[in-house]
């Protein structure tokens, strides 16, 4: 109790108390000569036109990254668990390591990969006479580089939750379908999605609450740029920590919490069990 009250309840209760107040940088040394600002931070931040750029670039990471990484899981974990049966541990060690690999080793691959004069895939797309773009600086492909990054970094993590909970499903569901004339794609789609609905259900809510507070791809990989069409809520939000703007700051990541509580919430009533 005394560490959770010392490491999270005071930090937390802290911090949203300092997003009612004008404190920054200079206030450190004197915390408590600051003045309260009532929602002004808020309303601040929700008229930064920077912040809504941040914001709509966030909802597009989020729309599109999490169902491709859930669907490559998904499609990856039925694979290992009907089709791959051979070097099964291997494909899982494999799917799993970029999730536990450093963004920095991962950045590196990835600038390899899209770099736009001898990258991997400009290379490929030159041997059938397309010219690449150049991914990073381009504001038309630069964020969906960044969800095929995360996509591949972190559907592993998804892919042992979905085989757990496939290897989970008996049999003998399967064989009364197959009994039933049911083809393969209608086990799947009547059968098998339906069972595995609480497994869906955690796999989107852990997805969708680490894409929503996305950062280190636009960090490592482009600053948040071009012309701001990588940056994300939460990478605003360290720029104006390190802005030294503290109040206005905490009100930012209050607001990003806000809006994962309420999408969480949406997803609960949504893949609930019926």
């Amino acid at each position: 109790m005394l560490l959770f009250l010392a490491f999270t309840a005071g930090p937390v209760l802290g911090s949203l108390g300092m997003s009612f107040t004008d404190i920054r940088q200079r206030d450190l040394r004197t915390p408590f000569s600051v003045n309260g600002v009532g929602v002004d931070n808020y309303v601040k931040a929700l008229q930064d036109e920077t912040f809504r750029k941040a914001a709509f670039n966030t909802a597009y990471f989020v729309v599109i990254g999490v169902p491709l990484t859930l669907v490559l899981a998904l499609g990856a974990a039925v694979l290992l668990d009907r089709g791959v049966k051979r070097f099964q541990a291997l494909f899982k060690v494999g799917y799993y390591l970029p999730v536990v690999t450093s963004i920095v080793a991962i950045a590196v691959i990835w600038r390899f990969v899209l770099s736009p004069d001898n990258g991997l895939l400009n290379t490929v797309l030159g041997w059938v006479g397309i010219d690449g773009p150049n991914w990073l600086a381009s504001k038309t492909w630069a964020m969906p580089s960044l969800i095929a990054m995360a996509a591949w970094r972190n559907f592993g993590s998804a892919m042992i939750i979905f085989l757990a909970g496939l290897q989970g499903i008996p049999d003998s569901v399967e064989e009364a379908g197959q009994i039933d004339g049911a083809g393969a794609w209608q086990r799947f789609r009547y059968l098998i999605l339906p069972l595995l609905r609480p497994t869906i259900l955690f796999t989107s809510v852990t997805t969708g609450i680490g894409y929503l507070q996305f950062f280190e791809e636009p960090f490592v990989m482009t600053k948040g740029g071009p012309l701001d069409s990588t940056l994300s809520v939460s990478m605003y939000t360290y720029n104006q920590f390190g802005f030294g703007n503290y109040g206005l700051a905490t009100s930012m990541a209050y607001i990003l919490f806000v809006v994962i509580a309420v999408i969480t919430f949406i997803q609960f009533r949504l893949l609930r069990e019926k």
